[in-house]
C-alpha cells in the first residue's frame, strides 16, 4: 500500500515551523512525525504539502494510496487499523479525519459516502506549536517503547551516577564518562555517536539524537529533546530542538522549541512565566493577533535559521519567524517576523543574499548543502511574510 501524509488543517497553527516544512516532518519525541509512521507501517511515505515545498517533499501516488492525516503520532493500534483500512473507509478521531483510502486522481472526496470507523482510543494529536513541547514526554515515551523493543542497551560505564537505569538506554558509539542520569521520572534515550561532557546533571525524559553533544556540566531537565547533530548546554527544562541546532553555553531555555539551524548566543535567557502568573498569549499567524494558549509556562517558538547574540532575553511567549537575527540589549518584542535584523531598538529587513551566504556557510561547517530547493523555499517565506515586516 502506498502511504501519503498530508499536512490536515492545523497546518497554519504550526508556523512558524510549518514554513519550512510539512507538518510531517515535526520532531517530538525521539523521531519526526514521518519517522514514526514509517517505523509502525513499515514502509516509506510522501506528502501532500504546500506547493512551494513539494518540490523537496514530493507526493508520490499510485492506483490505491492511504491518506495519513500528519497532525496525529501513529501507536500499535491506530497504524494497524490503518493497514487494514479498504476502499471506501475512513477513520475519524471525533469529527476529525485521521486516515482514508482514497483512488489515484480522486480529486473530490465525499466522505458522506465513506463506511466511517471511529477511532475511541487515546492518541496524541499536535494542532499546536505549543503541543510540541507540552506533549513531549508522552511522545517521547511511546518513541522509547518503540526504538527499544526486545534491544538491548549498550552498557552504561561506571564513572557515571545512575538513577533508575532500567530507563536508560544507550545506542552505539555514545560516549559519557561522569554524569548524573536519573530516569526515575521518565525515560533518557540517548543517541548514537553521541556526547555527554563530564559533570552534566540529567533527569528524564530526555531524548538525546543521533550525533548531538551535552556541554559541561549542562543542567537538563525533561521532557527534552535534543535534535540530531545539536548542542546544549546550560540549563534547559522542556524545550525541543529540531535538528543542526545550538543552545551551548549558559543561560535558561524553557518551555520552547527550535527548528533546524538556530544557534542562541552564550548566557541567552528566556522567560517561561509572566511575573503576575498569567496566562500566556502567543502570536497566531491566521489571526494576525496574539491568542490564548491555555498555558501558564511557555518559553521562546523560533523558526528555521534564526538566531541571536550573546546575552539576548527573549519574554515569555516569544515567537521569532524564519531567519531572523536577534541581537542588542533590552527585550525585543513577543513577535519577530522572519527575515528581521535587529532588537529592542528596532529591527530592518534581513534580506535573502546576506542570509544565504550565512546559511551556505553554516550549513557547509556540518557537511550539508544549502540546495537551491532550500533557498526556493526561502525565498517564498520572505515574500509571504513581507506583511509582518515594518520595511
Amino acid at each position: 500500500m502506498n502511504y501519503i501524509l498530508f499536512d490536515g488543517p492545523f497546518r497554519n497553527n504550526l508556523l512558524p515551523f510549518t514554513f519550512t516544512r510539512p507538518v510531517a516532518d515535526i520532531r517530538i519525541g525521539i523521531l519526526t512525525i514521518r519517522e514514526k509512521w514509517e517505523t509502525y507501517l513499515d514502509s516509506t511515505t510522501t506528502t501532500i504539502t504546500e506547493d512551494y515545498l513539494s518540490d523537496k517533499y514530493p507526493m508520490v501516488e499510485m492506483e490505491e494510496n492511504i491518506m495519513i492525516n500528519a497532525s496525529y503520532l501513529p501507536n500499535l493500534e491506530l497504524s494497524e487499523m490503518i493497514k487494514s483500512l479498504e476502499k471506501n473507509q475512513a477513520i475519524f478521531k471525533d469529527e476529525d479525519i485521521i486516515a482514508f483510502f482514497t483512488n489515484e486522481a480522486q480529486e473530490d472526496i465525499d466522505f458522506s459516502t465513506y463506511e466511517a470507523l471511529e477511532f475511541n482510543d487515546d492518541i496524541i494529536k499536535i494542532e499546536h506549536t505549543w503541543d510540541i513541547f507540552s506533549k513531549n514526554g508522552e511522545a517521547i515515551q511511546e518513541d522509547f517503547n518503540l526504538l527499544t523493543k526486545d534491544r538491548k542497551s549498550k552498557a552504561i560505564p561506571s564513572s557515571n551516577h545512575v538513577i533508575a537505569p532500567e530507563n536508560i538506554f544507550i545506542e552505539e558509539g555514545a560516549v559519557l564518562e561522569f554524569t548524573t542520569l536519573n530516569a526515575s521520572s521518565g525515560p533518557i534515550y540517548i543517541g548514537k555517536d553521541t556526547l555527554i561532557m563530564e559533570g552534566s546533571l540529567i533527569r528524564g525524559p530526555l531524548a538525546l539524537c543521533e550525533g548531538s553533544i551535552v556541554k559541561l556540566g549542562a543542567k537538563i531537565y525533561g521532557p527534552t529533546t535534543v535534535g540530531p547533530f545539536s548542542k546544549i548546554g546550560g540549563e534547559v527544562n522542556n524545550a525541543v530542538l529540531f535538528a543542526y541546532s545550538n543552545k551551548g553555553h549558559d543561560g535558561f531555555l524553557g518551555n520552547s522549541v527550535l527548528g533546524e539551524w538556530c544557534n542562541l548566543g552564550a548566557d541567552t535567557n528566556t522567560s517561561n512565566l509572566k511575573n503576575d502568573y498569567s496566562e500566556v498569549r502567543l502570536w497566531d499567524y491566521k489571526t494576525e493577533t496574539f491568542a490564548k494558549t491555555g498555558l501558564q509556562f511557555c518559553g521562546l517558538m523560533m523558526g528555521d535559521h534564526s538566531k541571536c547574540a550573546i546575552n539576548t532575553m527573549f519574554n515569555t511567549g516569544t515567537v521569532i519567524g524564519v531567519n531572523s537575527n536577534i541581537f542588542g540589549s533590552g527585550f525585543p518584542r513577543n513577535f519577530v517576523p522572519s527575515f528581521s535584523w535587529g532588537g529592542h531598538g528596532g529591527f530592518t529587513t534581513y534580506l535573502t543574499k546576506k542570509a544565504f551566504e550565512v546559511a551556505q556557510t553554516v550549513m557547509s561547517r556540518r557537511n550539508m548543502e544549502f540546495t537551491e530547493q532550500d533557498a526556493a523555499i526561502l525565498e517564498h517565506v520572505f515574500e509571504e511574510t513581507k506583511k509582518f515586516r515594518r520595511e
